[in-house]
Protein backbone atom coordinates (compact mmCIF):
# COMPACT_ATOMS: atom_id res chain seq x y z
CA UNK A 1 0.00 0.00 0.00
CA UNK A 2 1.22 3.52 -0.63
CA UNK A 3 2.65 5.57 2.19
CA UNK A 4 2.29 9.35 2.39
CA UNK A 5 5.70 10.93 1.92
CA UNK A 6 4.74 13.81 4.21
CA UNK A 7 3.17 12.20 7.31
CA UNK A 8 4.34 8.58 6.65
CA UNK A 9 0.87 7.09 7.22
CA UNK A 10 0.06 4.00 5.20
CA UNK A 11 -3.14 4.34 3.18
CA UNK A 12 -5.77 1.62 3.24
CA UNK A 13 -6.76 -0.30 0.12
CA UNK A 14 -10.13 1.46 0.00
CA UNK A 15 -8.61 4.94 0.33
CA UNK A 16 -6.03 4.18 -2.35
CA UNK A 17 -8.58 2.70 -4.72
CA UNK A 18 -10.90 5.70 -4.41
CA UNK A 19 -8.11 8.26 -4.72
CA UNK A 20 -6.54 6.57 -7.76
CA UNK A 21 -9.60 7.41 -9.87
CA UNK A 22 -9.60 11.13 -9.09
CA UNK A 23 -8.94 13.53 -11.92
CA UNK A 24 -6.33 16.20 -11.55
CA UNK A 25 -2.71 16.52 -10.66
CA UNK A 26 -2.55 14.56 -7.45
CA UNK A 27 -4.26 12.83 -4.59
CA UNK A 28 -4.87 14.41 -1.20
CA UNK A 29 -3.63 12.42 1.78
CA UNK A 30 -6.58 11.45 4.01
CA UNK A 31 -4.45 12.01 7.14
CA UNK A 32 -2.47 15.23 6.62
CA UNK A 33 -4.40 16.72 3.64
CA UNK A 34 -1.17 17.25 1.66
CA UNK A 35 -1.06 16.61 -2.09
CA UNK A 36 0.61 13.35 -3.08
CA UNK A 37 1.53 12.37 -6.63
CA UNK A 38 1.90 8.98 -8.28
CA UNK A 39 5.54 8.37 -9.18
CA UNK A 40 6.61 8.09 -12.82
CA UNK A 41 7.64 4.47 -12.16
CA UNK A 42 4.07 3.55 -11.14
CA UNK A 43 2.56 5.40 -14.10
CA UNK A 44 4.95 3.63 -16.47
CA UNK A 45 4.10 0.22 -15.03
CA UNK A 46 0.35 0.75 -15.33
CA UNK A 47 0.74 2.03 -18.89
CA UNK A 48 2.80 -1.00 -19.89
CA UNK A 49 0.30 -3.44 -18.38
CA UNK A 50 -2.58 -1.70 -20.15
CA UNK A 51 -0.68 -1.74 -23.44
CA UNK A 52 0.11 -5.46 -23.11
CA UNK A 53 -3.54 -6.33 -22.45
CA UNK A 54 -4.73 -4.32 -25.45
CA UNK A 55 -1.98 -5.75 -27.67
CA UNK A 56 -2.85 -9.32 -26.67
CA UNK A 57 -6.49 -8.69 -27.45
CA UNK A 58 -5.69 -7.23 -30.86
CA UNK A 59 -3.15 -9.93 -31.76
CA UNK A 60 -5.52 -12.73 -30.80
CA UNK A 61 -8.17 -11.21 -33.05
CA UNK A 62 -5.63 -10.91 -35.86
CA UNK A 63 -4.36 -14.50 -35.64
CA UNK A 64 -7.43 -16.40 -34.44
CA UNK A 65 -10.29 -14.17 -35.52
CA UNK A 66 -12.80 -12.62 -33.16
CA UNK A 67 -13.21 -14.87 -30.17
CA UNK A 68 -15.72 -14.58 -27.36
CA UNK A 69 -13.53 -16.75 -25.15
CA UNK A 70 -10.60 -14.35 -25.27
CA UNK A 71 -12.96 -11.41 -24.77
CA UNK A 72 -14.25 -13.01 -21.55
CA UNK A 73 -10.70 -13.79 -20.43
CA UNK A 74 -9.77 -10.12 -20.83
CA UNK A 75 -12.94 -9.04 -19.04
CA UNK A 76 -12.07 -11.38 -16.15
CA UNK A 77 -8.46 -10.10 -15.94
CA UNK A 78 -9.58 -6.47 -15.68
CA UNK A 79 -11.05 -6.82 -12.16
CA UNK A 80 -7.87 -8.62 -11.07
CA UNK A 81 -5.81 -5.67 -12.27
CA UNK A 82 -8.11 -3.18 -10.54
CA UNK A 83 -7.99 -5.10 -7.25
CA UNK A 84 -4.19 -5.40 -7.20
CA UNK A 85 -3.38 -1.91 -8.56
CA UNK A 86 -3.48 -0.13 -5.14
CA UNK A 87 -0.75 -2.47 -3.85
CA UNK A 88 1.70 -1.22 -6.48
CA UNK A 89 1.15 2.54 -6.18
CA UNK A 90 4.09 4.59 -4.95
CA UNK A 91 3.67 8.22 -3.90
CA UNK A 92 5.85 11.31 -4.08
CA UNK A 93 5.63 14.82 -2.58
CA UNK A 94 6.16 16.50 -5.92
CA UNK A 95 4.86 15.88 -9.39
CA UNK A 96 7.60 14.49 -11.60
CA UNK A 97 7.57 14.19 -15.39
CA UNK A 98 7.51 10.76 -16.97
CA UNK A 99 10.81 11.29 -18.79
Amino acid sequence: MPTCQNCHHKWSWKQTFKKSFTLGGGMTCPYCEEKQYITPRTRTRSTIITFIIIALFMLSNLFFGPSYIFFFVIISVLPLFLVTYPFFIELSNKEEPLW
